[in-house]
């Protein structure tokens, strides 16, 4: 893989991600310390908290990609909206850290895809 030069972060052509109602990207959970490692610490992380284990690509891995796509779409009998709580947490609430909402690391470097239920929440400036 290609580096970034100044931070010799390895460089994806494409990171797809889904996103949880949550705020997990990838199995970057709130809460968790894994979501505060910085360009500095392990790329790959390891996630004990699922059965069974498993890893995950670090927040600064997922947005150091040439393009980033965060996609959240579907409803269900238990989310009838959707993920649209989510994704105005995600996209546009200005009270939400790393700690409290995983996703909000990618609001800048991402683009959203959603679909109408997911979308729901976010008012005029983003649909």
């Amino acid at each position: 893989l290609p580096r970034d030069g100044a931070s010799s972060l390895p460089i994806f052509d494409l990171a797809l991600i889904g996103v949880g109602d949550d705020g997990h990207v990838g199995s970057l959970y709130p809460g968790r310390e894994e979501v505060l490692v910085g360009d500095d610490g392990a790329w790959v992380l390891p996630v004990a908290m699922k059965h069974p284990p498993s890893i995950t690509l670090s927040l600064p891995i997922m947005a150091n990609a040439k393009k980033v796509v965060v996609a959240a779409c579907g409803v269900s009998d238990k989310y009838p909206q959707g993920k649209s709580a989510g994704m105005r947490r995600a996209v546009a609430a200005d009270d939400e850290t790393l700690q409290t909402f995983p996703a909000v690391g990618l609001r800048s470097k991402a683009t959203w895809i959603m679909d109408q239920a997911a979308a729901s929440k976010l008012g005029s400036p983003y649909v």
